[in-house]
């Protein structure tokens, strides 16, 4: 019977650790930024990746702290407490999902915090309009 909660419990947590995920909005931002030739890898100035991919993944090798991570750094997505907190709860076997859903949140942060440096931040907004991109 305990092994059975341990596999709902696991369950249920993998599914409310969903993913950091982008707007309709901000994904067609982003593709614009793409065609225009301006990535995470590859942006014009001064932006600089807030958010490290693999070391978020290794990070979650640990309890939950690859999800700390992502919401404490720059860019931070606050709603990894709670993620962190439940991978914290159910390792080891967190581990299943924690460190590829950290991989993957990390660059959703990164391409958001793209999405913002342009659109927001006055130096991005001079970068952006001098390749002659609008993303309004």
């Amino acid at each position: 019977m305990n092994k059975h909660k341990l596999i709902i419990g696991a369950t249920v947590a993998a599914i409310l650790c969903g993913c950091t995920t982008l707007t309709g909005q901000e994904r067609n931002q982003l593709q614009q930024l793409k065609s225009n030739g301006i990535t995470v890898d590859k942006s014009t100035g001064t932006w600089e990746r807030p958010a490290n991919p693999g070391m978020a993944g290794a990070l979650n090798l640990l309890p939950g702290i690859g999800n700390f991570y992502l919401a404490a750094g720059n860019g931070g997505d606050s709603t990894h407490y709670l993620y962190g907190t439940l991978n914290l709860l159910l390792w080891p076997i967190s581990i299943l999902w924690g460190v590829p859903e950290a991989a993957v949140d990390a660059n959703r942060i990164n391409e958001r915090e793209l999405i913002y440096y342009y659109k927001y931040d006055s130096q991005g907004k001079k970068e952006i309009s001098q390749a002659g991109v609008n993303l309004e």
